[in-house]
């Protein structure tokens, strides 16, 4: 009851105050409705203003992206600071003169493009280069060891590191128990620190992988290859340069043959690093051979491997190239590298010759690819033929018995008295009597009968006219086949051989079937004489057969005009006229002519 009273009482009161509740609120919500309408409108427009200069700053980037492109379109080339170097002569990417500078130097320094080696990836792919043949061939599992050696002396290290990546990468595992560095007393520092906190690193990744073998003086090419295969475990050696990377399956098919015969001697065949840009060019299988000098060459195989129409098989050869993969007891037995032998050259002919005449065998494998940079200059020295000479005279008096003498005239040397020292050969004729090795003769009529004997030369070397015994005889622009006289310097340009047909060659001794040696001739009109290919102008039947004695006249057999200097108020002049008498001398006499 009381509580019904109260509702009846103050009715009046509650409305009113409900009203003036709702009255308030209302005001409260109009005036924030208010607030908020100016709120959105101030929004809006900050919005608008917000986007008209985010507009407007888009063009101006828009306009500043393409004032930069014809800028960069318009610029002017960077400065070529090196215009004449080879380095940079195929390889043409934009780089600054500091830049420039900074490669120059290291091209320089290592023959190749050590600034480029430094950018590119340690662990880059290669080109498939192999027959087809070789990449679907199988091999068992069961091969032997190989441990693989590499030579350098001041190599780039990032060309070393390189090597030993693709090498790891690319050997199996179970195949391949040491790689063996062997530094020829670098002078490089980064070859110190740098190149031990490497060796470190792989070491601990492949449970002491390489090994580091360090000359305290430099002791050539020769001894480092010998300090590296003493230094060996394995079953198999490869004696690499550290300027390498190898190609994918390039271990299996090299231990498999040595497998087959411990007796033989191996190379893969190399794939060409350019020197200037590091580009891998791929080279065809071809046998390793010489010339007289001793120089390297690439070399046809015999026949019947042509016959078989299959590239992939490997092929015998006179000789190897300096990389070399033997088995390491047999390498042994027959008496390593010959170490005398100073710096560089020689030594792998001279394995060659010893493999072939005491028992063993040379083959290349073109199933094992392995890409070699090509060098602008080697390290060792800047004329190699100081010591590729007397390295020649050497294996020439061990091996070459009584064609040695072919040498001598290679060089331009006297046959006797030649004033070289060769050094002590005495413990390798020693060997050679232990290892009752064939004689050189059985050589050249079934290893290399490429190496043609030119045993009809009477005379070489130099040919002067007594009128004036300062200018000699030569050879002039190739591009123009017109002898000329020149101030004498003894070199190949001025080298020449007179037969016992009357022939007169020019140019160092050529060795070889299929030689293109040059010849003197008369061109029977005019005053200019001229060299012509010997065998082309035999088929022409030109006047290239000359009679001549040893301080007399130089007469052509067919024309009877003499060669004849004249000296007028031009100088001295070399042509082809009436004889008066003139006296001509050659520099080295083998008999009486």
């Amino acid at each position: 009851m009381r509580i019904s009273c109260l509702k009846n009482l103050f009715p009046a009161f509650a409305v009113a105050a409900v009203f003036l509740y709702v009255s308030t609120v209302k005001q409260k919500l109009q005036i924030q409705e208010k607030q908020l309408n100016q709120a959105q409108q101030n929004l809006s427009l900050h919005n608008t203003l917000l986007l008209n200069k985010l507009e407007k700053l888009e063009a101006q980037i828009h306009n500043i992206e393409e004032t930069n492109r014809n800028v960069k379109t318009e610029k002017q080339p960077v400065k070529k600071v090196f215009p004449n170097s080879r380095l940079f002569q195929q390889w043409t990417v934009e780089l600054s003169e500091e830049d420039q500078r900074k490669a120059e130097d290291l091209y320089q320094k290592y023959g190749y493009n050590a600034f480029l080696s430094d950018q590119i990836p340690l662990d880059r792919d290669l080109p498939e280069t192999r027959d087809h043949r070789c990449i679907e061939r199988e091999y068992p599992q069961n091969l032997p060891t190989i441990g693989v050696i590499l030579i350098y002396l001041d190599e780039a290290l990032s060309v070393i590191q390189r090597a030993v990546c693709s090498i790891i990468k690319r050997t199996p595992a179970h195949l391949l128990k040491e790689i063996i560095l062997v530094d020829d007393h670098s002078q490089n520092e980064d070859l110190k620190t740098q190149l031990n906190d490497f060796v470190r690193s792989i070491n601990q990744k492949h449970s002491n992988l390489v090994k580091r073998v360090t000359h305290s003086e430099q002791r050539g090419l020769t001894q480092a290859r010998i300090s590296g295969w003493k230094a060996a475990t394995a079953d198999v050696v490869a004696i690499l340069d550290a300027h390498i990377e190898v190609h994918v399956k390039w271990a299996e098919p090299l231990l498999a043959r040595i497998q087959g015969d411990r007796m033989v001697v191996l190379s893969p065949v190399f794939d060409k690093v350019n020197f200037d840009d590091l580009q891998i060019t791929n080279y065809p299988a071809n046998a390793h051979g010489f010339d007289w000098a001793l120089w390297c060459m690439y070399e046809t195989f015999p026949q019947n491997w042509y016959s078989q129409n299959d590239p992939s098989q490997p092929g015998k050869s006179p000789s190897v190239m300096g990389i070399l993969v033997a088995d390491r007891l047999f390498f042994g037995e027959i008496g390593t590298l010959d170490a005398g032998m100073r710096v560089y050259g020689g030594e792998n002919v001279e394995l060659g010759i010893r493999v072939w005449l005491c028992g063993g065998s040379i083959e290349i494998v073109p199933c094992s690819k392995i890409a070699h940079i090509e060098r602008a200059h080697k390290p060792y020295m800047l004329d190699l033929s100081i010591t590729m000479k007397r390295n020649a005279l050497r294996v020439a008096e061990v091996w070459m018995d009584e064609y040695k003498t072919n040498v001598n005239i290679a060089w331009n040397l006297p046959i006797e008295d030649h004033g070289i020292d060769i050094g002590d050969v005495s413990e390798r004729k020693k060997l050679r009597e232990r290892l009752k090795c064939k004689p050189f003769k059985w050589y050249l009529e079934n290893v290399y009968p490429q190496l043609k004997l030119i045993d009809d030369i009477l005379g070489y070397g130099v040919l002067q006219n007594d009128l004036q015994t300062s200018l000699c005889l030569d050879q002039g622009p190739l591009d123009k086949n017109t002898p000329i006289l020149y101030i004498c310097h003894f070199l190949y340009s001025q080298v020449f051989q007179y037969t016992a047909n009357g022939e007169i060659y020019v140019g160092p001794l050529k060795s070889h079937a299929y030689r293109r040696t040059r010849c003197l001739k008369d061109p029977g009109s005019g005053k200019a004489p001229e060299l012509n290919v010997c065998s082309d102008a035999i088929k022409l039947k030109e006047h290239i057969y000359w009679d001549f004695k040893q301080g007399q006249a130089i007469q052509n057999r067919d024309t009877k005009r003499c060669l004849e200097v004249s000296v007028d108020q031009n100088g001295e002049n070399l042509f082809i006229g009436e004889c008066s008498g003139q006296h001509w001398k050659i520099q080295y006499v083998i008999q009486d002519f």
